[in-house]
């Protein structure tokens, strides 16, 4: 991916910072204050893959653990299946789904979503259950070891995670949850980040999602010569 990016006549710069493996055990304001000491600046901002917030949350689970109901089994058929991520295209992960989001509602947007689909309408589904469902990762075959066999649900409280490391880093942060095919911003330290030009910054991924080992990211306004 490119470095830098322009947008509205505004240089941009993109710096992925490359991590050791970061597990349950970890404290992830420690992890991003660590990896980002002497990198970042003040007017900066710091981006975090909700997936390795979610992490340290306790929030992945080892999919062998995960005993999925008949509901999930079923409703699981129906879930496109797309090439950047199964989603919620398998029981497990699915069940996931059901247990952060409650059956009810997630049978209500699976029946407004079949009903969508005839008249050529997508997205229902993830619009009606919100983002707890979408943030939700399935296992994938390019994660990074022990994690390709893990189903991971979004972060909790990603403000509050982001406040916590802006006060650790002295910058504007947001956690984040970016792939091929969207962006998506969970959590902001405060109204002076901008989640539409964030958004528009990391349309074209440019942390990455397989083994790149790069969940944070700087971004940095090019001074105007």
């Amino acid at each position: 991916k490119k470095l830098a990016l322009e947008i509205e006549g505004q240089t941009y710069f993109r710096f992925p910072v490359q991590t050791d493996l970061i597990q349950a055990t970890d404290n992830i304001v420690e992890v991003v204050q660590r990896y980002t000491k002497g990198l970042v600046q003040r007017d900066d901002l710091v981006v975090i893959s909700e997936k390795v917030v979610a992490i340290t949350q306790g929030r992945a689970f080892r999919i062998s653990d995960i005993k999925p109901s008949r509901l999930a089994i079923f409703l699981s058929r129906f879930v496109h299946k797309s090439p950047y991520g199964i989603g919620l295209g398998m029981p497990e992960t699915m069940e996931l789904a059901i247990q952060e989001v409650g059956a009810l509602k997630i049978i209500f947007a699976s029946v407004i979503a079949a009903l969508g689909k005839l008249f050529g309408i997508k997205g229902l589904f993830y619009r009606i259950c919100g983002p707890k469902a979408r943030a939700i990762d399935g296992p994938t075959e390019n994660t990074i070891p022990p994690f390709n066999e893990y189903a991971v649900l979004g972060p909790k409280d990603p403000d509050l995670v982001a406040r916590q490391i802006r006060e650790a880093v002295g910058a504007h942060v947001a956690v984040i949850d970016a792939n091929d095919l969207g962006v998506n911003i969970l959590g902001v330290s405060g109204p002076e980040v901008d989640i539409n030009l964030l958004t528009k910054l990391l349309k074209d991924n440019p942390l990455g999602q397989s083994a790149e080992s790069t969940p944070i990211g700087i971004i940095r306004r090019a001074e105007e010569t």
